[in-house]
């Protein structure tokens, strides 16, 4: 399975400085130029740059331009972006994963039958292969809302249920 990651969870990440947790999912991890095109703040944009530096990534596999032309129209697009392109590879591969904030991608890839997570699911999964302690885990969840990420307090309060389960699964 290739882990295909979207901008949101890349400049989520990578504003706190945290892309390495995306190395818990043990898995080929893909950024695609038109994803990576897409994040332009700082300090995300120059972390995700190091990460791609750093770490052999997963190469996109290539997909026809009709494929492209169906994930557009799926999301209603009038462009070719990022989520376009993350949608084709899911429409045109199976055992995709996609990691993504954007609820439309997720839905939309969810249904097409991709494995998807967040943000959330990245810091859980962090917690759960003992890359960080549940402690860290919390905390990292109060930077990431302080930095954009912006949770309301029930799903605050989710991922601090997840984070404590996945922190008791190793126990």
């Amino acid at each position: 399975m290739s882990v295909y990651l979207d901008a949101t969870t890349l400049i989520a990440l990578g504003s706190v400085d945290e892309l390495d947790l995306l190395t818990a999912f043990d898995r080929d991890l893909v950024v695609l130029d038109s994803v990576s095109e897409e994040v332009t703040s700082e300090p995300a944009r120059t972390a995700l740059r190091q990460f791609r530096e750093a770490r052999e990534l997963g190469t996109s596999k290539s997909v026809d331009e009709a494929v492209v032309e169906r994930a557009r129209e799926t999301l209603g697009e009038t462009e070719r972006n990022g989520d376009v392109e993350l949608i084709a590879r899911v429409l045109a591969y199976d055992d995709i994963g996609v990691v993504s904030d954007d609820q439309r991608v997720r839905t939309t890839a969810r249904t097409l039958g991709a494995t998807v997570t967040g943000t959330i699911g990245v810091v859980v999964r962090a917690v759960s292969a003992g890359r960080i302690t549940a402690d860290e885990g919390t905390e990292l969840v109060r930077r990431l809302d302080s930095h954009g990420l912006h949770l309301t307090g029930e799903l605050r309060e989710q991922a601090d249920d997840l984070i404590a389960e996945a922190a008791d699964g190793d126990n």
